[in-house]
């Protein structure tokens, strides 16, 4: 039996955490940790040491924000790699840039559109299959309607 994916949902407003715990965990086959700080969430990563898969943060935080929190995140080797999705309500053109110099694999705007946060969260948790005969069965079941 294979463990299932861990997700860190960190955003210091209770709603949004509340939002999309409940969002993924009726779509996503995860387990859901959440958080109200970046520094909390840096602890988390201490503590469970590599096993969070993915990373749902808030940009906008008060102490450390997203950024900053990012930031610290990439400067261990250990999470060098990991994927890390944005929150945001502000999307400006600035923060995405910065954001995307720290290797984010993608970002959310807020409020969520549910389909819109499951989608981004399976895609980063559930990468593609890349075996070509597999892809082959996956087009000709869709191309029958199945």
């Amino acid at each position: 039996m294979s463990k299932l994916p861990v997700i860190l949902v960190v955003d210091d407003d209770e709603m949004n955490i509340a939002m999309a715990k409940s969002i993924l965990e009726m779509k996503v086959r995860a387990e859901i940790l959440t958080t109200t700080s970046g520094s909390d969430c840096l602890n988390i990563l201490q503590k469970r040491q590599g096993a969070i898969d993915l990373i749902l943060l808030d940009i906008a935080m008060p102490g450390m924000d997203g950024l900053q929190t990012l930031s610290a995140i990439r400067k261990n080797p250990d999470y060098a790699d990991m994927k890390v999705i944005f929150l945001t309500a502000a999307a400006d053109r600035e923060t995405i840039v910065k954001a995307s110099q720290l290797k984010i694999a993608d970002y959310v705007k807020k409020p969520f559109i549910p389909a819109d946060l499951i989608t981004r969260v399976e895609k980063q948790i559930f990468p593609p299959i890349k075996n070509p005969e597999v892809n082959d069965i996956f087009k000709a079941l869709d191309n029958l309607g199945l």
